[in-house]
C-alpha cells in the first residue's frame, strides 16, 4: 500500500485520535478499495461509532465542521486548508424520498452501515492502526474477480439515489472491471430515471468518465445499458443500429485522445451534434445543439464555450494549406488552438481526417514565432474614435479590415493603418 502521502497521514491521525479517546473508527468506502488496489487514494473517509457531537469534543470546534451533523456527519480540519477528512457515524438509513438523500439516520454497529452502502468494492473498511480490513459485503472477492457488484438488492439501491446507475458505469469501466449481471440488470430496468438527477450530479459522473483513459469503454457501457440516449437524447440518431460507422468512429476518437481534458473529451463525444455559430446561430437557435447540452447539464460558460468552438472548428484544418495567412494566424492564435489540433489528429488516427494538413500546421507552428502568428494590433478602437468614428458594425468591420491586412503581411505599421481605414472609408469596400 503507499506511503508517504500527508492525507494518508492525517487520515491516520484522525483514526488514532478517535481510537485513543475509546471509539472504533475506520477508513471506510472507495480510499480501501484504492489501497486494496495498491493505488494511492484522491482522499480519505472514515466512520466510527463516535456520535457528531463526541467527534467534536475529541478534536474540538475549531477543528471541526458540522456541515451533515444531521446525517451524522463532521469535517475534521487538518493543518491546512486543504486537509479535510469526513467522519460519519456509522448509520442505518430510512427511505429515500427523493432519489438521493434519506428522510433520517438511525446510528448502528458497522455491520449495518456497510449494508446501506453502494457498491461491495466500496463498502469495506480498514483499520490503519492494526492494519486489518473489516469486510461485510464480500467485497474482497469482488475485487479480486474485477466485479462491480451492488449491495443487496440492485434496485434498491439504485432507487435509493439513481446516480448510483452512472457510479456503477464509472468504476466498472475506470477500473476495467465488469459488471455483476444483476446489478447491470437493475440498471437497465431503471436507466429512465436517471433523469431525475440533478444535472450538476450527472456532469461530475460524466467528467470522471471522460477524463480518464477508459473513457471509450465508458461511454461504450453507458450505451449498452440504456444510460446514454437518457443522458444525451441527441445522439440518439448516431447510436441506431443504421449508423454503426459513424458511433464506431466517434468511439473511436475517444480512445485515441491523449489524457484530455473533459472539454476536449466531451467535443470529440458529441462532434455530430450541430454547433452553429454566428449569424447560423441566431437564425437556427440553441434547440438541440452542443450549447443546449452544455446548458442542460449545467456546465460553466467556459466549458460550453470551450465545447461549442471545438465542435464547430472541428473541420477547419480540412485544406488549411490553401487559407490565407491571416485566416491561418487567427485561427492559431484562439486559446482553444491546441485543443482543436488534438482533437483533429486523434480524428485523423481514427482514420478520417487527412494527417497532411495537420503536419502543415505543427510544421508552421514550429518554425513561426508567437508574436508572428498574434502580433500586438496596429490599431484599436481609440484611433478610430479620434478619427470621429463611433463605435457600431463599420467600426468593427474596419478593424477587422486592418487586422487581416496586418496579418497578410500587407501593412506594418500604424500610420499604413491608418491609411488602409481612410481608403476604406472612401470607397467603402473592404
Amino acid at each position: 500500500m503507499p506511503e508517504n502521502d500527508p492525507r494518508r497521514e492525517f487520515a491516520t491521525e484522525v483514526v488514532c485520535r478517535l481510537q485513543e479517546a475509546g471509539y472504533v473508527s475506520f477508513w471506510a468506502g472507495g480510499c480501501v478499495r484504492d489501497l486494496l488496489m495498491g493505488r494511492r487514494p484522491g482522499d480519505y473517509d472514515i466512520a466510527t461509532n463516535a456520535r457528531p457531537p463526541e467527534v467534536r469534543r475529541v478534536f474540538g470546534h475549531r477543528r471541526t465542521l458540522a456541515v451533515g451533523e444531521s446525517f451524522g456527519v463532521i469535517i475534521v480540519l487538518g493543518p491546512t486548508r486543504a486537509d479535510q477528512i469526513e467522519v460519519a457515524t456509522f448509520r442505518t438509513e430510512g427511505p429515500y424520498l427523493d432519489g438521493r438523500r434519506p428522510e433520517h439516520v438511525s446510528f448502528c454497529s458497522p455491520e449495518e452501515d456497510a449494508q446501506r452502502r453502494d457498491f461491495t468494492i466500496n463498502g469495506m473498511f480498514f483499520d490503519p492502526l492494526n492494519r486489518e480490513v473489516f469486510d461485510y459485503v464480500g467485497g474482497q472477492e469482488d475485487l479480486s474477480r474485477g466485479v462491480v457488484r451492488a449491495i443487496g438488492r440492485p434496485q434498491d439501491r439504485m432507487a435509493e439515489d439513481k446516480l448510483r446507475m452512472l457510479r456503477a458505469v464509472r468504476f466498472a469501466a475506470t477500473l476495467d472491471f465488469e459488471l455483476d449481471e444483476t446489478t447491470a440488470r437493475a440498471i437497465e430496468e431503471m436507466a429512465d430515471q436517471i433523469s431525475v438527477v440533478s444535472p450538476e450530479r450527472i456532469a461530475q459522473e460524466l467528467k470522471k468518465m471522460l477524463t480518464n483513459r477508459h473513457r471509450r469503454r465508458a461511454v461504450r457501457m453507458l450505451q449498452q445499458h440504456g444510460l446514454l440516449q437518457v443522458v444525451f437524447p441527441e445522439l440518439q440518431t448516431e447510436t441506431d443500429a443504421g449508423h454503426v460507422t459513424s458511433w464506431s468512429h466517434t468511439l473511436d476518437v475517444l480512445d485515441q485522445l491523449d489524457e484530455p481534458g473533459f472539454e476536449l473529451a466531451a467535443a470529440a463525444l458529441l462532434h455530430t451534434v450541430p454547433s452553429p455559430e454566428g449569424e447560423n446561430r441566431k437564425r437556427l437557435g440553441d434547440g438541440g445543439t452542443v450549447r443546449s447540452i452544455c446548458r442542460r447539464l449545467r456546465l460553466s460558460n467556459k466549458e460550453l464555450e470551450h465545447i461549442a468552438w471545438l465542435v464547430a472548428n472541428q473541420n477547419r484544418f480540412e485544406g488549411i494549406r490553401e487559407a490565407s495567412p491571416a485566416e491561418l494566424k487567427m485561427l492559431l492564435a484562439n486559446p482553444l488552438a491546441e485543443d482543436l489540433i488534438r482533437l483533429a489528429e486523434a480524428d485523423a488516427r481514427a482514420g478520417r481526417q487527412a494527417s497532411d494538413d495537420l503536419e502543415f500546421v505543427r510544421d508552421y507552428l514550429a518554425r513561426t514565432p508567437r508574436e508572428e502568428i498574434d502580433p500586438p494590433r496596429l490599431l484599436t478602437g481609440r484611433e478610430l474614435r479620434e478619427m470621429g468614428l463611433k463605435p457600431g458594425p463599420e467600426f468593427k468591420r474596419l478593424l477587422e479590415a486592418v487586422r487581416v491586412a496586418q496579418l497578410n503581411g500587407e501593412i506594418s505599421s500604424r500610420d499604413e493603418a491608418l491609411q488602409r481605414v481612410r481608403m476604406l472609408r472612401g470607397d467603402g469596400d473592404a
